[in-house]
Order: C-alpha cells, then sequence, then structure tokens
C-alpha cells in the first residue's frame, strides 16, 4: 500500500536559516545604531541650546560675547608670548601696529563727539614712536612725543586753510589740544612697553604687568558675574560692582607674589606692592576709557573685534599698567640685580 506524502514543508537549507536570523540581527544592529544617533543628536542639540543661552545671559550681564572674547584673547596672547619671547624686536612689529591702529581707533572715536583729530597723521605717529622709543629709550620718546604734536597741529591747522573743513576759532583749539591728547594717551603710554622690553630682562616685567592686568580683568569678570550686587561707579560704568573689585585685588595679589618671585626673581613682598599698584592702574584705565565713551556716547571705541569692541577697548587697562610697570623697573629692578 502506497503511503500519502508528507505534507510538511522540506526542512529549510542552514543558509535560508541562517540567512534569516542574520536578517534580523542586521536589522536590530541598525535600529539600534540609529536610536543612538538620535540621542547623540538630541543631546548635542540641547547642549548646543544650553551653551547659546548661558552665552546669552552673559553677554546680556557683561555686554560682550564670551566665546570670541575668549577666541581672540588666545590669539592675541600666543602672539604677544611670542613676540616678547623669541624676539624682542617682533614685539616693538606688535606694539607699533597696536599703537597705529588704537590711534586711528580713537580719532574715529573722537569725530562723534565733533573733535577732529587727524586720523592719518596720529596713526603715522603712532607707528613711528614705538621703534623710536625702543632705539632711543626714554629721551627720544619725549622727542618724537613733542615732534608728533607739532605734527598734528599743523596738519589740523593745514585742513582749516580748507573752507570745507575750516572751523576756526574755539573748534579748532578744541581740536589742537584733543590731537595732543590723543598722542599722549595713546601711543606715548603704548611705548612705555617697548621701554621696558628694550631694558635687560624687561621683557619679563612687561609680562608680569600683563599677566597681572589679566588677572585684574579675569578676577573682576568673575567675582562681578557671580556676587556682584553693589556698583562702583554706575555713573561711569554701570556693570562694575564692589564684589567684582574685590575679586580684582585677590587674583591681582596673589599673581603679583606668584610673578615676583618665580618670574622677576623678586621678594614676595614686592609681589604684594606690584599687584597692588597694578590693580589700581589697570583699574583707573579701564574707568578713564568708559568715561571718555560715556563723554563721546559710544559703547564701543569700534567694531574691529568681536566680543571686545576695538583695540583701545582691550588697551584702557595695559596703557597705564605698562607705563608703571616701567617706573617699577627703574626704581627695585637694581636692589633686586
Amino acid at each position: 500500500m502506497t503511503q500519502p506524502p508528507d505534507a510538511s514543508p522540506p526542512p529549510p537549507e542552514d543558509g535560508a536559516r541562517h540567512g534569516g536570523g542574520a536578517s534580523l540581527f542586521g536589522r536590530r544592529i541598525r535600529d539600534r545604531r540609529a536610536d543612538i544617533e538620535r540621542q547623540v543628536q538630541a543631546q548635542v542639540q540641547a547642549t548646543k541650546a544650553q551653551l547659546d543661552a548661558t552665552n546669552e545671559k552673559i553677554q546680556q550681564r557683561t555686554g560682550r560675547n564670551l566665546i570670541f572674547a575668549i577666541l581672540i584673547g588666545l590669539v592675541g596672547g600666543a602672539l604677544l608670548l611670542v613676540s616678547l619671547i623669541v624676539v624682542k624686536e617682533i614685539f616693538m612689529v606688535f606694539a607699533a601696529a597696536l599703537a597705529g591702529f588704537a590711534g586711528f581707533e580713537f580719532a574715529t572715536a573722537l569725530r562723534i563727539a565733533g573733535l577732529r583729530v587727524p586720523r592719518v597723521a596720529l596713526t603715522v605717529v603712532g607707528v613711528v614712536l614705538v621703534p623710536a622709543a625702543y632705539y632711543l629709550h626714554a629721551s627720544g620718546e619725549w622727542v618724537v612725543a613733542i615732534a608728533g604734536i607739532l605734527f598734528l597741529w599743523l596738519w589740523r591747522i593745514a585742513e582749516d586753510v580748507s573752507p570745507s573743513r575750516r572751523v576756526g576759532g574755539p573748534a579748532l583749539v578744541r581740536d589742537l589740544v584733543a590731537s595732543a591728547l590723543a598722542i599722549l594717551y595713546v601711543p606715548f603710554l603704548a611705548c612705555f612697553s617697548v621701554l621696558l622690553v628694550a631694558q635687560p630682562d624687561g621683557q619679563w616685567w612687561t609680562l608680569a604687568a600683563l599677566i597681572v592686568v589679566v588677572s585684574v580683568d579675569t578676577g573682576a569678570y568673575a567675582a562681578g558675574l557671580s556676587f556682584g550686587k553693589h556698583p562702583m561707579a554706575p555713573t561711569i560704568s554701570p556693570k562694575k560692582t564692589w564684589e567684582g573689585f574685590a575679586g580684582a585685588a585677590a587674583t591681582a595679589l596673589i599673581a603679583g607674589v606668584v610673578l615676583a618671585i618665580f618670574m622677576l626673581h623678586a621678594p614676595w613682598w614686592f609681589g604684594l606692592v606690584f599687584g597692588a599698584l597694578i590693580l589700581v592702574s589697570a583699574t583707573v584705565g579701564d574707568l578713564t576709557e568708559s568715561l571718555i565713551k560715556r563723554d563721546i556716547g559710544i559703547k564701543d571705541m569700534s567694531s574691529w573685534l568681536p566680543g571686545h569692541g576695538g583695540f583701545l577697548d582691550r588697551l584702557d587697562s595695559i596703557l597705564p599698567s605698562v607705563a608703571l610697570a616701567y617706573v617699577l623697573y627703574v626704581i627695585f629692578e637694581p636692589l633686586f640685580s
């Protein structure tokens, strides 16, 4: 008797069995990978949104774009270190460029207040004054500064001859006074940095002064942002607080002592003197520029440096501080040698 055929399907080949399992395993892997990618993308977007929100809050509190400010500060600091440590003449070129840009920027800002300071002439004087101070020292700086003032005066008087630019009388006198002050405020003070660098081991004193200024700015920024409640000079700079000044004082004194011992090879007590005096000069320089901008009616000297404003907005604390550092070098360095 013939048996009926088996109705059950034949068993799958080994390849088919394994192929189906492999296909299911592959789909699970792809789904898992897609799920991980979605989670990572969501986390990245959330982090970016949080950083943007934090940066926006900081910008509203301080008026600065923190990211741009940090990037520009790092680049500028790297260039400064290379120019100071490698070849002093490179720092001279660096300082001349800054003096020229800052002078042009300051003269442009003064025009908003109705003061016409020759921009090209001030830029030329700033660029020439720096190498004069480096090679001719203090006496040469004074001679070139006086010659620069006379040069600006002659330039401005020559402009007044033109009927389209003629102001005459008190307005011309105000322009001449503003021209002299512009030279003394920007390139003349900037030249003390190269005067100091030109001295034996002067580059370390210059670098120490700059580090203390940065410490003052950082300490004031951090403490003011975290604890600032009591305005320091509300009519001049509303964002500055006494809490920020306290933070600046702490960082300045600590930086001064550390730098005095390890960089200037001076006693620790000189670090306290150095840090305290640079704290005062940096704060006065900052408030002075804030007062000038307030009188002119502007927030920043320019917008050339995103997150910082203009060149002079970054040099306001440095200019009087390097001049003070030069005086301290002349007085104290012979005692420590």
